[in-house]
C-alpha cells in the first residue's frame, strides 16, 4: 500500500472573519406562510423534511400568513411586543450596571427577545422550564418582577438567592422556571427526568429543556434525546440556534454538517425549524410542541433560527472574531422590527405609540433599577449575610458545617 503522508488534524473554520463582508448566503429561508402545520399526531417519519426547512408566518411586509398563522389575538401581541421591548430595556440598563462596577457580569438577549418571550405564552401554570442564562424572557412574559430580577444580578441583601449564583443565573419554581446551571447542558437530561417524573405520577405539567448551538456537542444532550425517545417522555426540546456560541461559531458543533434540529431524526423525535425572530411562528410551534407533549405523544425538538447581536456577555469581545457588520447583514432581521410592524400592519398600532411605549418601558425599568440599587449592589450596600451560605444545602446540617459556621461567628 503506498504511503498516504502524514496525518492533518482538522479544525473548522468560519466562513468570514474580522474585517471581512458577512455572509449569509447559505441560510436558506423559505417563504413565509410555506411550511405546512401538521396535527399534533403526525407519524415523525412523515415530516423529515420539516428538519431541514425554517417555519415563518411574518412576510416581507409585515403580514401574517400561512397555516401557523391567527393563534393569538391583537391584544396578545401587543402584549408580546411590550415583553421584548421591556426585555431589550432591562438589558441595556444591566449591561451598563456592568459596566459601572454595580455588578460583576451580565448576558444580553439582544435579538433573541422572540424565543423565550414568545415560547413563555405557550405553557400552562405549573410548566417548568430547565432555562440557560439568555431565557430571562420567559419570566419577563410570566409577569416575574423586575426589581427582584436585579436584587439577583446585584446579589445584595435582598436576593432571594442569597448571593449564591453567578449573576442572571435566576431560579423560581413558582414561575416555572428552573435553577440555571453554568455547567451547560446539564438542564437537558434534568428536563427529560423531570418530565418523565411528571408521567410517572400522572401529572398534566410538562417540560421544556433550552440548550445553545454550541453544547449540544456535549454528551448530556445526546443522552437527552435517548431518554426522551425511549420513554415518549412530556418534553419540548429547545435548541437556539444563534450562530455563535462563547467564541466559536456554530461549525465547531457540527452545525454546518446539517441542521441542529435534524439530530432528533435518529431518534424518531419530530424535528422543526422555526424563524426565531418571528414573535408569532415561534409561538405557534412552541404551541404545538406543547400540546403534543400534552396529549402524550411524546417530546419534540425545535430549532430557533437566530442571532446574537450582542456580545456573549459582558466577558465578550464578539469584534475579535466575527465581523462588526454582521449583526446587520442577518437575514432574518429583528425581531422587535417585525412585531411592530405587523400591528403596524394591522392598524393596531404605530411609530408614535412605539415611542411613548418605549419610554413608558423605560421609566418603569429605572424606576425598578432604582428600588433594587436601594438594597444594595455589589461594591455598595446590603449584602447577603454569611450565614447564608450554610443554609438550604442539607435538611440536617452535618457537624462539620456547624463547626464551620460557629468558627465564621455566624
Amino acid at each position: 500500500m503506498a504511503d498516504a503522508g502524514m496525518l492533518r488534524f482538522h479544525v473548522p473554520e468560519p466562513e468570514v472573519r474580522p474585517g471581512g463582508t458577512p455572509d449569509f448566503s447559505n441560510v436558506t429561508i423559505p417563504k413565509a406562510g410555506s411550511v405546512p402545520r401538521p396535527e399534533i399526531d403526525v407519524d415523525p417519519r412523515t415530516i423529515r423534511d420539516m428538519a431541514f426547512s425554517i417555519i415563518r408566518v411574518l412576510n416581507r411586509a409585515g403580514e401574517a400568513v400561512g397555516a401557523w398563522s391567527g393563534l393569538l389575538s391583537d391584544q396578545e401581541l401587543l402584549e408580546g411586543l411590550r415583553h421584548m421591548m421591556t426585555l431589550r430595556t432591562f438589558d441595556a440598563r444591566m449591561q451598563m450596571a456592568q459596566r459601572q462596577g454595580k455588578t460583576s457580569f451580565y448576558m444580553q438577549h439582544l435579538g433573541e427577545e422572540a424565543v423565550s418571550c414568545a415560547f413563555r405564552r405557550a405553557l400552562q401554570p405549573g410548566d417548568m422550564n430547565f432555562p440557560t442564562y439568555r431565557q430571562a424572557g420567559l419570566l419577563i412574559a410570566d409577569g416575574y418582577p423586575m426589581v427582584t430580577m436585579m436584587n439577583q444580578i446585584y446579589s445584595n441583601e435582598a436576593d432571594p438567592l442569597k448571593g449564591r449564583q453567578l449573576p442572571v443565573m435566576y431560579s423560581s419554581k413558582e414561575h416555572g422556571f428552573f435553577s440555571i446551571s453554568g455547567n451547560l447542558a446539564t438542564q437537558y437530561i434534568q428536563a427529560v427526568g423531570w418530565a418523565m417524573a411528571s408521567a410517572i405520577s400522572n401529572d398534566s405539567r410538562i417540560a421544556a429543556a433550552w440548550i445553545g448551538d454550541g453544547s449540544t456537542a456535549e454528551s448530556d444532550f445526546h443522552a437527552a434525546l435517548v431518554f426522551a425517545s425511549t420513554y415518549k417522555a412530556p418534553v419540548v426540546l429547545n435548541v437556539v440556534n444563534n450562530q455563535w456560541a462563547i467564541s466559536t461559531f456554530q461549525g465547531i458543533a457540527r452545525g454546518g454538517s446539517g441542521t441542529f434540529a435534524a439530530r432528533g431524526l435518529g431518534f424518531g423525535i419530530p424535528s422543526l425549524r422555526v424563524d426565531g425572530n418571528d414573535y408569532l411562528a415561534v409561538h405557534a410551534v412552541a404551541k404545538w410542541a406543547a400540546e403534543r407533549a400534552r396529549a402524550n405523544f411524546g417530546p419534540t425538538l425545535v430549532e430557533y433560527v437566530t442571532y446574537r447581536a450582542g456580545a456573549h456577555s459582558t466577558s465578550d469581545d464578539p469584534s475579535a472574531y466575527r465581523p462588526k457588520a454582521e449583526s446587520d447583514a442577518w437575514p432574518l432581521g429583528d425581531p422587535v422590527i417585525r412585531l411592530k410592524n405587523h400591528l403596524i400592519h394591522k392598524g393596531v398600532w404605530s411609530e408614535d405609540r412605539h415611542t411613548q411605549a418605549e419610554a413608558e418601558i423605560l421609566e418603569t425599568v429605572i424606576a425598578a433599577q432604582k428600588e433594587a440599587e436601594g438594597h444594595g449592589t455589589l461594591h455598595a450596600g446590603g449584602k447577603p449575610s454569611t450565614r447564608d451560605m450554610f443554609e438550604g444545602v442539607y435538611a440536617e446540617m452535618p457537624p462539620h458545617l456547624r463547626r464551620q459556621r460557629q468558627q465564621a461567628g455566624v
